[in-house]
């Protein structure tokens, strides 16, 4: 055994002797509400803070809007790469209280699980990197490089005074960066679509009710051919890069050997998904209705931009002959990746592998997340969390607990290879 694979058992060691310190600590994240909106992230910030300076670690703090904190710390060398292990302290809205067993804001664990909202999505991921990285700390484990810990307050809500936010600003950098968001236990998520949502406004002219078709011009009737046309870009034919098909096609093997519920899903890799999602106009049933809104979101695969999107819409609707306007709003992004055998990827996936004595390949998110903000400004970067994948952002959220320690023990030797290794 090398003094590297030496180090690093003794790490997985530390995490499975100190797991129950482990569990409380994602027992209590869970126990704050930290729903956003509204988005207040003061307690659990201050919570985190006061956990991490019993391992001597001080966090900087970075108030990017009203009660939204940023946490930031840093420790090793200096000299040598830098991962940064990231997180998200918001959950979204527990919903109708009445529609859960069991109280979302308990962090119980009950045979075998832990509850709660934010236990998938994502506080048991961010418990794990917390206590990983506190444990470092109190251990004196001597890395070569750095490694920065950046816990942010707004991810549920499209991030923006979150992730984006510390990197347009240069206080987050690095060469690789680990994003605890959930994942199944074997297979981190190195890529994902693009998003492309935008809100189309049809106009009309009102009039009574009782002379239409005739008088007036009727939104809504235009809106629904409008939809007919926007639907149309699932039909699509696109050509994906030849460099990304290996990534369609271990996807692809992954919705038919682990989510096998998914595998009617496997067009969606490859398509222009289309979803109308709200529709408001009019003013009461005997009025010509002069306006109409509707909001799409449309997730955008490798091999198409926004530019190609927003030229098809354009010359579809003005073949209609309406009147409309188009405003994109909330998740922007195009397709991203970080290459499989990038080191940060091949880190997190050697020792998945490693610690469970199974294979572990990387594969592509159908939706959004902050990893596109690392990828824009040139950082690799991949996702691997605890999770019981069906119950994010629903009833009853909930993760195995066995997968909370799984998954730090891998945030740790990781980070050991990835800052030992040039």
């Amino acid at each position: 055994m090398t003094n590297l694979e030496a180090l690093k058992q003794f790490v997985i060691d530390e995490v499975e002797k100190n797991k129950n310190e482990l569990l409380q600590l994602c027992s209590s994240l869970i126990q704050i509400p930290s729903e956003n909106p509204p988005g207040d992230s003061t307690e659990i910030s201050q919570f985190i803070a006061d956990y991490l300076k019993e391992s001597n670690v001080e966090l900087d703090w970075h108030e990017s809007a009203d009660k939204m904190y940023n946490l930031l710390a840093s420790q090793g060398a200096g000299d040598g790469k830098e991962l940064v292990y990231c997180g998200h302290t918001d959950v979204v809205p527990a919903g109708d209280l009445s529609k859960w067993d069991f109280n979302p804001f308990s962090g119980e664990i009950k045979d075998g699980w832990m509850l709660g909202r934010g236990a998938s999505d994502m506080k048991a991921g961010l418990a794990g990197l917390i206590f990983v990285f506190g444990l470092f700390k109190r251990l004196n484990i001597e890395l070569p490089g750095k490694l920065t810990l950046a816990i942010v307050p707004d991810e549920e809500t499209g991030g923006e005074y979150g992730v984006p936010w510390l990197l347009e600003r240069k206080l987050v950098t690095g060469d690789g960066a680990l994003i605890a968001e959930p994942s199944s236990p074997l297979n981190p998520t190195i890529g994902q679509k693009g998003s492309y949502w935008f809100e189309l406004e049809v106009f009309g002219e009102p009039g009574h009710g009782s002379l239409s078709p005739l008088a007036g011009n009727n939104a809504i009737t235009d809106a629904i051919k409008a939809i007919e046309k926007i639907q149309g870009l699932w039909e699509l034919d696109i050509h994906i890069p030849k460099e990304i098909q290996p990534l369609i096609e271990v996807s692809k093997r992954y919705m038919e050997e682990v989510e096998k519920d998914r595998i009617k899903y496997q067009p969606v890799l490859e398509k222009i998904t289309v979803n109308v999602g709200t529709i408001n106009g009019g003013t009461k049933s005997n009025v010509i209705p002069e306006s109409c809104k509707v909001q799409v979101d449309c997730r955008l695969p490798f091999g198409v931009t926004h530019a190609q999107v927003s030229d098809y819409l354009k010359q579809e609707l003005d073949s209609l002959n309406i009147r409309y306007s188009i405003r994109l709003f909330g998740f922007k992004s195009e397709a991203n990746y970080t290459p499989a055998e990038n080191p940060v990827c091949r880190a997190i996936v050697d020792n998945i592998s490693a610690i469970t004595g199974k294979e572990a390949y990387g594969v592509m998110q159908w939706a959004s997340s902050d990893a596109r903000h690392f990828r824009d400004h040139n950082i690799p970067v991949l996702q691997y969390g605890p999770a019981y994948l069906p119950s994010i952002h629903g009833y009853n959220e909930k993760v195995q607990v066995e997968d909370i320690v799984r998954c730090a023990k891998v945030y740790a030797a990781a980070a050991i290879d990835f800052l030992h290794n040039n």
